[in-house]
This record gives structure tokens, sequence and C-alpha cells, in this order.
């Protein structure tokens, strides 16, 4: 299996929405047209070991959310589906940490970009893996030792060759950018001083702690 060193330089995080079928089921969702996505800061990322910092003002709920994070190789863009693997650096796991309670603070915006931006809201790694079949992998999020998310990458509505095609649509996508391909059921609040475990099978698993 080829590994390849996770210090990578991604100049953006686009974080899908809306993704797996499970989660939309329970949500009374349907599949969107489109993927539905949101940009992260890049002042988010950290890697394995590092903490994740609750901010000094915000006292609500702090999310987990265990991903695969597809590692754009090559500048990318209007590529269409069927060339979208020659694109791919390959796949890492990621932690799209959430700041909940602000999504719908503001009656009049949906605050999604700032509720997943604070820093070290972004934690990915501890690779990024080639050569594997990114259909078919399990994800899993443990909560302090307990199994939260498990859920398999074969339940998305759109598979990461889709999601690279209609990104690269609507902007340039660079070497190490990742895209986050959402998460799935069992995502939840984080207490501080909780561990949080995301692995992804072939990959590796990111641990950190909320701080």
């Amino acid at each position: 299996m080829a590994k390849i060193s996770n210090k990578i330089k991604p100049s953006k995080i686009l974080a899908l929405w809306n993704n797996y079928k499970t989660l939309a089921k329970e949500k009374g969702l349907n599949k969107p047209e489109n993927p539905l996505y949101i940009n992260k800061s890049i002042s988010t990322f950290i890697e394995s070991g590092v903490d994740i910092e609750k901010p000094a003002f915000y006292s609500e709920d702090i999310y987990y959310e265990g991903e695969i994070g597809i590692v754009i190789g090559k500048e990318c863009k209007n590529v269409e589906i069927e060339n979208a693997k020659n694109y791919i650096l390959g796949y890492t796991c990621v932690n799209d940490v959430t700041a909940m309670n602000l999504v719908k603070k503001d009656p009049t915006f949906d605050q999604w970009t700032r509720a997943k931006s604070f820093d070290t809201f972004g934690v990915f790694g501890p690779c990024v893996v080639s050569d594997i079949d990114p259909m078919n992998l399990r994800v899993t999020s443990k909560l302090n030792g307990k199994i939260v998310q498990d859920y398999n990458t074969s339940d998305m509505f759109f598979n990461v060759f889709e999601i690279v095609s209609y990104l690269s649509k609507d902007m340039t996508l660079f070497p190490g950018d990742i895209i986050a391909c959402g998460t799935n059921s069992g995502l939840g609040p984080m207490n501080e001083g909780d561990t949080i475990q995301v692995s992804v099978e072939g990959i590796g698993e990111l641990t950190n702690k909320l701080v």
C-alpha cells in the first residue's frame, strides 16, 4: 500500500454536506441535485496528536464528523468524471469539526463557514494513501474509546470521482487541496477533555483531544 507523507500544504479544504444516504434519511433529506459544500479556512488545519481548541467565547456544542478526504494531486479544472482519478493524489482521514450551534444563530443566514473555520477545526492525516478503492471503505469514529460512527463509503450519494469533477467545474483545485466527502450517521458533540479518534480503513487513525 503506497503511503505518502502527510506534509501536504492545501490551499483550501472543501467539506461536503448531505452526501450520505443513511444520514439524509435520518434528517428527512433527499439527494441533492449536485454536491453541496462549504469552504473551511486554511487556518483550521492540524494533524493527529494536536489538540482541538474550543473558542474562548463559545460554550455550546462542538461536533466531531469523521470522514474520508480526497487529496488533489495536480491542478484540476473542468475535469470530467471518467478522468477525475488522474487528478487525485490519494485519500486521507478527516475530522470536520463544527461549532454546531452557530449554524442557525442568525435566523437570516446559515453560518456554516464560520462554524467550521475556527483554528484547529480541520483535522487531517495521518498520511495520504494512493492505492485503495475509495468506493468501499469502512469509516469509524471513537469518542473516548467507544465507537460512535461506523459506516461505509459505499453509502455516498456522490462518489469521489463525481465530487472532484463537479467541484473542478466551480473552481480550480490545486495540488494538496482536500475535499472532505461528508459525514454519516453518528456525528455528535464532544466535551472538553474528550478524545476523538477517526479512522478510515487502509489509511490510519487520527487522534485528537478537545481542550
